[in-house]
């Protein structure tokens, strides 16, 4: 088998060579809580929130936040597996999270189709909540539909997420056989796919009455999980601090803004109109590199841009995130730290009532109004939903009904 590096600042210092990866990162979970937060505001429709959102200044968003901490974390949760018990266990531990993702899909999909079915039912609204998902065609001819949806060859706008997911999983256990022949062999394979899905040849049919593609193509998305995955079992060395390359990070993410974000664009248009006109030009020449279905590389590009200033700010081993002091300003840290951390945790649960219950949200919105108290108010309720959700889930995975006292 191939020596697995522990020259990492994402291995745990105390961690053995053998298994690198074996404790979680405090800045993964933070982050992804993050991301979390940032999921929930994105999907509520029409929030005002939303238009200040990472996705409004840049080219990458929360959802590649969500997907290189998720790489991160199946390192932890499952590379260890394939290492201690070998391929074949390793495997099954994949099989078996795939087996709770793909029932979490179907079980969104038909909590958020009946929601909306129920909200049309009532007749008290004047918009129709099922044809604002494009639901339209399921409910007007549902037998072949549920076959689509159970074998993932109707994948719905809204609910295109965890298919891609469950699909870059299944490819865990191909890499890690790659692995244990070369590291640059299972590198080599995971480009060479990312780049063919650049092509469009590795898209997958989203629905049959069209050609729309799955948003998120798993063969294009897979390269970001698996960075991720290879930084936290050490296979990637984190990047040197230097202020060189924290310079360059800044610079790109700052120069890309006003290609990357039609938001920051209409700002600079605004103010220097002759500059606009210039930047409007280089638009062509980064819409292909920029596309989010792919993954494009300009994507890649900026997310491991924020990554590393993300990294950096965090400071070696996330120490930055470990709350010190008895100050009321350090109090208040502490909590911000354990609720964020607490929510990356339980990302999955989270994850799975924030898309359900942001359509609830929004159509609170539509009967209140989108003021900014209301909207305030709702983005609060959420916030707090997702950190109950997250505390809940906790407890029930320590299974407590199991404790002696």
């Amino acid at each position: 088998m191939a020596t697995i590096s522990p020259a990492s600042d994402f291995v745990p210092a105390a961690a053995p060579a053998a298994a690198p990866a074996s404790a979680r990162d405090p800045r993964l979970d933070f982050y992804r809580g993050i991301a979390m937060f940032i999921i929930l505001i994105a999907h509520i429709p029409n929030d005002p929130w939303a238009k200040w959102i990472p996705a409004r200044f840049g080219y990458s968003d929360a959802t590649e936040i969500f997907v290189f901490c998720s790489g991160m974390a199946s390192a932890i949760a499952f590379g260890g597996a394939f290492l201690r018990k070998g391929w074949w266990m390793g495997t099954a531990r994949v099989a078996y999270r795939i087996w709770q993702v793909y029932w979490a899909h179907i079980a969104l999909f038909f909590f958020v189709a009946m929601t909306m079915a129920a909200l049309d039912q009532t007749g008290a609204f004047e918009k129709t909540y099922v044809s604002s998902l494009n639901l339209q065609h399921f409910f007007n001819d549902p037998a072949p539909q549920l076959v689509g949806i159970f074998t993932l060859t109707y994948v719905p706008n809204y609910f295109d997420i965890l298919p891609m997911y469950l699909v870059v999983l299944a490819l865990m256990p191909l890499y890690m056989a790659l692995y244990r022949v070369s590291f640059w062999l299972m590198a080599a394979v995971c480009v060479a796919i990312w780049f063919i899905a650049q092509t469009g040849a590795l898209a997958l049919p989203a629905e049959p009455w069209s050609e729309r593609q799955w948003f998120f193509n798993p063969f294009g998305w897979q390269l970001l999980f698996f960075t991720g995955f290879a930084f936290m079992r050490g296979w990637i060395p984190a990047p040197p601090v230097s202020k060189s390359l924290i310079w360059v990070a800044i610079a790109f993410v700052v120069l890309s803004a006003p290609f990357g974000s039609w938001k920051v664009f209409t700002w600079i248009n605004t103010a220097a109109p002759e500059l606009g006109a210039v930047i409007r030009k280089g638009w062509p020449l980064t819409e292909e590199l920029r596309g989010k279905t792919e993954f494009g590389l300009l994507r890649y590009v900026h997310f491991l841009s924020l990554a590393y200033l993300g990294w950096v700010a965090a400071g070696e081993h996330g120490h930055r995130l470990i709350a010190t002091g008895h100050g009321v300003g350090a109090r208040i840290w502490q909590f911000l730290l354990a609720v964020i951390t607490k929510v990356g945790q339980q990302s999955l649960a989270v994850f799975v009532f924030s898309m359900a219950a942001a359509r609830l949200i929004g159509v609170a919105l539509d009967q209140a109004g989108r003021d900014v108290a209301t909207v305030f108010v709702a983005n609060m309720i959420g916030f707090a939903m997702i950190i109950g959700v997250a505390y809940l889930a906790a407890w029930f995975k320590s299974q407590p009904w199991k404790s002696k006292k």
